[in-house]
């Protein structure tokens, strides 16, 4: 089923045009608070204390390529009506379960580490010790899913949480007193821009690897939102989401700037050295008040992250086996419960945060790969549509950076197993 955009009725009097306004902003704050989690918040502070105003090349960059992947992946989801792994398995037999097993297997691995950073930002905020932190966290994230309406409950909290992180990130940026004027000149003339690559590889796995190019398009299929007569609303979700991370990006790496700027050499080598960059960057900019307010920015962007990766790994596998569709909130309840007791039993796992971050750089240009050969398929998105031009030609782009990146990835699957 799919959602109509021609009813005549004004929206403001039609409840399930309400009901479809409110699912696609929930699909895009889903998108945009699974890729702020404390990773990102690590990366984006860790690269400005190192490039400095050079580092806004480098975001602007990603924001880009980041609305033309996301783009690539929704529209053609949407148009299909099928989710990531059913596209895949229709561009080659097989190759979806592949994606939906790099998919979850990533996501896991990620969601440990998304309760200890949400854990960490409760012990900053609240001084709660870390090792109770974790199940603090876990049970926050379960009851949002024993709830009676979970998925409305999911889109409320991270629209709620996400208005938060944006907010105390505000707050700290114009503490900082940025340089404005230096990165608006930087911007098209960085530094030495052969060593920036490494970074934006970094950034847009970051920003839509992994399972998070699929969160807020999987949250539509969910809603009954698909076809080509959604495309619009499709693209207003994708930009919606893709400017709530850009901004909160944007304003962290004003934040870290400002701090860097005012302390000097001594400042930014304090936060990229420190084992909390974003934290480190927080104190220094507003103190006490500075920490405590990272506490809630860290906790709110690891839950959210929870949440986001929990949904869309199990989503990934709802559609493989009945079973695990009829029973779908319950494999999501498990898969936060296991990632929750791994992360208490461990500690600090970090074999199975290099895997996270080694699966990530493999998921992306797989994604890709996929939905480029499928957008022009007309056994997968029917014979009218008309995949554009451009964001082929995008796509092929982000497919060779990402594609980079995975290559570099491979060094630490071996560690791995080493």
């Amino acid at each position: 089923m799919s959602t109509s955009t021609n009813d005549k009725k004004p929206a403001a009097k039609n409840p399930a045009a309400k009901q479809s306004t409110s699912v696609l902003i929930g699909a895009a704050f889903l998108m945009a608070t699974s890729a702020i989690g404390p990773g990102f918040l690590t990366q984006t502070s860790t690269f400005t204390a190192q490039y400095m105003a050079s580092f806004a090349t480098v975001i602007l960059c990603t924001i880009i390529l980041d609305v033309v992947t996301q783009l690539n992946v929704w529209r053609v989801i949407c148009v299909s009506g099928l989710r990531g792994q059913d596209m895949a398995n229709k561009v080659l037999p097989g190759l979806g379960y592949f994606l939906a097993f790099m998919v979850a297997l990533g996501g896991l691995a990620f969601n440990i580490g998304n309760v200890g950073g949400a854990a960490l930002g409760l012990n900053a905020l609240l001084g709660v010790p870390e090792h109770i932190g974790y199940f603090v966290i876990g049970i926050a994230a379960v009851a949002l899913f024993l709830s009676k309406n979970a998925k409305k409950g999911m889109d409320t909290a991270t629209k709620v949480i996400g208005g938060v992180i944006l907010a105390v990130i505000l707050f700290v940026a114009l503490t900082s007193n940025p340089p404005v004027g230096t990165v608006v000149t930087t911007v098209f003339a960085p530094e030495n821009p052969g060593d920036l690559i490494l970074p934006m590889v970094t950034l847009l796995g970051g920003s839509c690897g992994g399972y998070i190019a699929f969160s807020g398009a999987h949250r539509l299929l969910d809603a009954g939102i698909s076809g080509e007569e959604n495309i619009s609303q499709v693209k207003r979700s994708v930009i919606t989401g893709v400017s709530v991370s850009g901004t909160v990006r944007v304003l962290l790496f004003l934040a870290v700037l400002g701090v860097c700027t005012a302390g000097g050499a001594e400042a930014a080598a304090q936060i990229s050295g420190a084992s909390n960059p974003a934290a480190e960057a927080f104190r220094l900019a507003a103190g006490n008040l500075g920490y405590r307010l990272f506490g809630v920015a860290l906790m709110g962007a690891g839950l959210t992250s929870v949440i986001g990766a929990a949904f869309t790994s199990v989503s990934f596998l709802k559609t493989l086996n009945p079973f695990i569709e009829k029973n779908e909130k319950w494999f999501i309840i498990g898969f936060i419960t296991v990632s929750t007791l791994i992360m208490a039993v461990l500690g600090k796992p970090a074999k199975l945060l290099i895997l996270a971050g080694a699966l990530n750089g493999l998921i992306l240009p797989l994604t890709l790969i996929c939905v480029l050969c499928a957008c022009r398929n007309k056994k997968i998105v029917g014979e009218t549509y008309k995949h554009p031009t451009y964001l082929i030609v995008f796509g092929v782009i982000a497919l060779i950076i990402s594609g980079y990146g995975g290559i570099r990835s491979l060094p630490s699957l071996m560690q791995l197993f080493a």
